[in-house]
């Protein structure tokens, strides 16, 4: 795209955002899709029935990432430009504080687990976690690594799992009881790892690097496999909620490539536009939304056809995704 149309683009976007910012927020529906818009400050509240964005949220700081309270009632976003999680009232549809990090800069990657949030500091090579109830970060865990880029929690919270993308390593710390504390084990993997994930039964630990996959044994914590994805930057890396599917973002190649879990093998592979990032699996895992942030959409693919069946814009720059359901 030339930077002449890429500014005709963004002139058009801005138009387009101005409108939907024009029109009263709707009541936030029972099932939710949240897209951070990173080049506009904002979260966009989308009605997947519609495909319609019934609210937006303007935030703070270039957010990147996004992620939910198990009630549906709040979201959490990191926001790399002003080191600040931004917290959401997802029902009253608006900002209710933004945490400042103090010394903990650049946060990336953020995680629900266990009522708390977890959170990358790449500036600070460092994971942090943050207490919603009592508004204060009540832990601090040091990778020593460069680039300390995304984070995932295993449902039994005992361990953490961050990928180092400027090291091209893993950080895995696993909780110990006695005495209280968090063991740290570095583990070397490929170039510029991001995606990250935890398979369906918990033994395995899956990050993308640019060009391959590595599967990581939890209960080991030493690298079991590590095949090729044929990708040029893997952003992110998800399993689909029965488990049997994994999805790549490639945000250079501009592609999404879904491979069978069981066998490593391609299912698919994709073109939809320019610069394809994060994306969200619709919880029945019937669909998937990808955004494509120089295009500024998030477009909708049938995952048994896999066809795009439609796009939709919430913003400027789509970027992190998460569901919401309201208990």
């Amino acid at each position: 795209m030339t930077l002449g149309k890429k500014l005709i683009r963004r002139v058009v976007m801005l138009g387009a955002c101005a409108a939907i910012a024009t029109v009263a927020a709707a009541e936030t529906p029972s099932t939710a899709l949240l897209v951070v818009n990173k080049g506009e400050d904002s979260m966009a509240i989308v009605d997947p029935q519609t495909r319609k964005v019934v609210g937006k949220v303007t935030t703070a700081g270039r957010p990147h990432e996004v992620a939910v309270s198990p009630d549906g009632k709040m979201a959490f976003l990191a926001n790399m430009g002003n080191n600040t999680l931004s917290v959401v009232d997802l029902v009253g549809q608006k900002v209710v504080r933004h945490v400042d990090l103090g010394g903990l800069t650049l946060p990336h990657g953020i995680h629900f687990a266990g009522g708390k949030v977890y959170f990358t500091a790449q500036g600070s090579k460092a994971i942090g976690r943050y207490d919603p109830a009592t508004n204060k970060i009540d832990l601090v865990l040091g990778t020593g690594q460069d680039g300390t880029h995304t984070v995932v929690v295993t449902k039994d919270l005992s361990h953490i799992f961050a990928a180092n993308m400027a090291a091209n390593s893993i950080a895995v710390f696993e909780r110990i009881e006695k005495p209280a504390d968090w063991k740290l084990t570095t583990i070397p993997v490929g170039k510029r790892p991001e995606g990250i994930d935890i398979s369906a039964d918990g033994k395995e630990f899956w990050v993308a690097h640019s060009d391959t996959v590595s599967i990581i044994d939890i209960a080991s914590k030493k690298v079991k496999e590590t095949f090729s994805v044929q990708t040029k930057v893997s952003n992110k890396l998800t399993f689909t909620p029965d488990g049997k599917r994994v999805i790549i973002s490639d945000n250079t190649g501009n592609e999404l490539v879904v491979l069978d879990a069981a066998t490593r093998k391609q299912i698919k592979r994709m073109k939809l536009g320019n610069k394809v990032t994060k994306f969200q699996v619709e919880p029945d895992g019937s669909r998937v939304y990808v955004a494509v942030a120089d295009d500024n959409n998030v477009a909708i693919i049938d995952l048994k056809t896999f066809e795009v069946t439609g796009r939709f814009t919430t913003g400027i720059d789509p970027d992190g995704m998460a569901w919401t359901k309201l208990q």
